[in-house]
């Protein structure tokens, strides 16, 4: 990659610094010129990460006005982009320093703007297959190889009727492009407002689920009552914008609850998958915020009894006692 560089910027040479990366096999560094210039670059190992959507979805995004890293040179064979520097501040941290009302109704005004883009035929779609798939990461990581929970074959049979259950209340849904991973660590604090990363697994999907990701995140939790507030601010600004959000605000709401179960089981899954394959220990820490999540929501629709019934035979902590409010 260094001698690929090397051609980029012809005689000066760059001096990389690792950045954070995410739950993915691609690395960033911080490349910094002996001019001033500095840069981020992505090394996505081609044989475990396919950069094509990532360009693909930031043209989409940058042509419809979201603030996403430009992209300056690209080796797509090795996996190589260098893009635009956004800097180390990211949402989360910033919510340490800057008033969290105004950063949120920044992040709601940045979602607007997503989903007011057509993803046309660039952007899969979030179909009932794939959503099926992420709910049984849960049954098979969380429960089974984080927890070594076995199933009864009548908790099993009760999983897949509430799997069932979300799903049909998912696919009604109206569809807009979907960013998949809209939250605190994802989004930066920059000069020209709030820049969006890790986009490439944008999907045409349903119209509750990037705001989900925002006010129920994984990283940072709100209760209840400001959770509502900011709900209802993006709701009225959706329909002010003519987005196809449910006449009703009680109705959108639940939509959003059960969006965010589907979301947060798949997490679960997820977050234990990478502790137990990749080693990847950290994310343990965030479990017990979405575990949270999950039990709360689940407590509220009589749907999802039999999970709570589940969760509580199992023994797992949702960490209730900690409180996780930011």
């Amino acid at each position: 990659m260094f001698s690929w560089l090397l051609t980029v910027w012809g005689e000066q040479i760059p001096v990389l610094q690792p950045v954070s990366g995410d739950a993915s096999f691609r690395r960033y560094f911080r490349a910094q010129l002996a001019d001033g210039r500095h840069y981020i670059v992505m090394d996505a190992p081609p044989q475990q990460e396919d950069c094509q959507p990532f360009v693909k979805v930031a043209k989409l995004l940058r042509a419809g006005g979201v603030n996403v890293p430009q992209i300056v040179q690209a080796n797509l064979a090795q996996g190589w982009l260098v893009l635009s520097d956004f800097g180390d501040e990211t949402f989360l941290a910033a919510l340490n320093t800057y008033p969290a009302h105004d950063l949120y109704l920044q992040a709601i005004q940045t979602l607007l703007g997503i989903q007011k883009i057509i993803p046309h035929d660039v952007v899969p779609v979030y179909d009932r297959e794939r959503l099926l798939r992420e709910l049984q990461l849960f049954e098979t990581w969380y429960l089974e190889q984080h927890l070594g929970a076995t199933l009864t074959t009548a908790e099993r049979a009760a999983l897949d009727v509430l799997f069932a259950r979300l799903l049909d209340n998912i696919a009604a849904q109206p569809t807009v492009l979907v960013h998949r991973d809209y939250h605190s660590r994802n989004l930066m604090v920059t000069e020209q407002g709030l820049g969006v990363l890790d986009f490439q697994d944008a999907v045409a999907g349903a119209i509750t689920y990037d705001l989900v990701s925002l006010l129920r995140d994984a990283y940072v939790a709100w209760d209840e009552a400001q959770v509502i507030d900011w709900a209802i601010r993006y709701w009225d600004e959706a329909r002010r914008a003519g987005l196809p959000v449910h006449a009703d605000f009680g109705a959108f709401y639940r939509d959003m609850e059960w969006m965010g179960l589907q979301r947060h089981l798949k997490v679960l899954g997820v977050f234990a998958r990478l502790n137990v394959r990749d080693g990847k220990s950290a994310y343990l820490n965030d479990i017990p915020r979405v575990l949270h999540y999950v039990r709360a929501t689940a407590a509220r629709y009589r749907e999802f009894s039999p999970l709570l019934a589940l969760l509580d035979r199992i023994g797992d902590d949702d960490g209730l006692q900690q409180g996780y409010t930011f």
